[in-house]
């Protein structure tokens, strides 16, 4: 009196069925395997939407060419700043002055300043004398 549910799978042909990955087999035929279909697709239907993945793919790297030449002009004609490129120095919450040592003393030249840095009392580098 029990219904089984119908089973679908492929064949290993020319390999294991442990050696075959995601997207070795048409992404139609997947949807019929795990029932997200009806019917299987024929060979008709795969070529067409293959072509059209190909369509796809090209009409993209078109526009992506086509976006690199119209950002290269802009550069060119001052229309866009160009990307800065930044070089770090350190930490962000420590940041590079410029200093080998740290200084009690405080620097400051026009529009840098440079706080001194706390010494523990008694540090041999802290005596000025």
């Amino acid at each position: 009196g029990q219904i089984k549910p119908e089973r679908r799978f492929v064949e290993a042909v020319n390999r294991q069925a442990y050696q075959y990955e995601m997207g070795d087999f048409p992404t139609e035929w997947e949807a019929w395997i795990r029932k997200k279909r009806k019917d299987p697709p024929t060979i008709e239907e795969i070529l067409k939407n293959e072509h059209y993945r190909q369509e796809m793919e090209q009409k993209v790297k078109d526009v992506y060419e086509k976006d690199k030449l119209l950002q290269a002009k802009g550069y060119e004609e001052g229309l866009v700043a160009e990307p800065v490129h930044t070089q770090i120095k350190g930490h962000a919450s420590a940041p590079y002055y410029g200093k080998k040592e740290p200084s009690q003393d405080p620097a400051s030249t026009a529009n840098t300043f440079q706080p001194g840095s706390w010494m523990p009392p008694g540090s041999s580098s802290s005596k000025k004398k």
